[in-house]
């Protein structure tokens, strides 16, 4: 079977050099059935937002498409996670933890790294857990928002294992109708155990 190509990053994404696991991590998600679709958007720094997030299954398909890009996107995940030999590695793909009961000063904290950043994808999860949950978190809205970039969709589909990338939203001033514009996208897919309206 023919395996789909990969798109493409383009010039203005931040890539990180040629490594010699990317043809391997590239090769073992086609053998799991998996496959990434859509273009990237053509810009140095933005906010991207990934759903339905209803398994830890996602990142390991995220990341592992991550590495196979050699695309050098950071991500925000919870500070549990970032203990022993897979906090390490977390942090070595881009991961930063955060202290989910004190989100005081993270969304300073994430505009800072993009004032100092010629480059940065921030990935951030904005239902906020892998549960069902009947309102989406804003802090994806305020940090890019605060940070003056726009907002990139990431879907999977867990019915015939796509990745997918959505499209860019421009912010306005009012949080809760963009949260709801961007959250409608997510509707027509499906995690590995829901979809973003179950």
């Amino acid at each position: 079977m023919t395996r789909a190509p990969l798109p493409v990053l383009p010039p203005h994404a931040p890539a990180s050099p040629q490594g010699p696991g990317r043809r391997f991590f590239a090769w073992l998600a086609g053998a799991c059935g998996w496959r990434l679709v859509g273009e990237f958007p053509n810009l140095p720094k933005l906010v991207f937002v990934a759903a339905p997030h209803s398994s830890w299954w996602d990142g390991v398909w995220g990341l592992m498409f991550k590495v196979a890009l050699g695309l050098d996107a950071s991500f925000m995940a919870k500070r549990e996670l970032f203990v022993g030999p897979l906090g390490w590695l977390l942090k070595r793909m881009g991961g930063i933890p955060i202290e989910r009961s004190a989100a005081h000063g993270v969304v300073e904290q994430m505009v800072e790294r993009f004032e100092k950043r010629e480059k940065l994808w921030l990935g951030i999860a904005a239902e906020g857990t892998r549960k069902p949950v009947q309102k989406w978190k804003s802090g994806f809205w305020h940090i890019a928002r605060a940070a003056g970039v726009p907002v990139m969709t990431i879907y999977f589909n867990y019915p015939n294992k796509t990745i997918g990338i959505g499209p860019v939203f421009e912010l306005t001033d009012d949080a809760a109708a963009d949260v709801a514009r961007i959250r409608e996208f997510y509707r027509p897919w499906r995690g590995k155990y829901r979809g973003a309206f179950d």
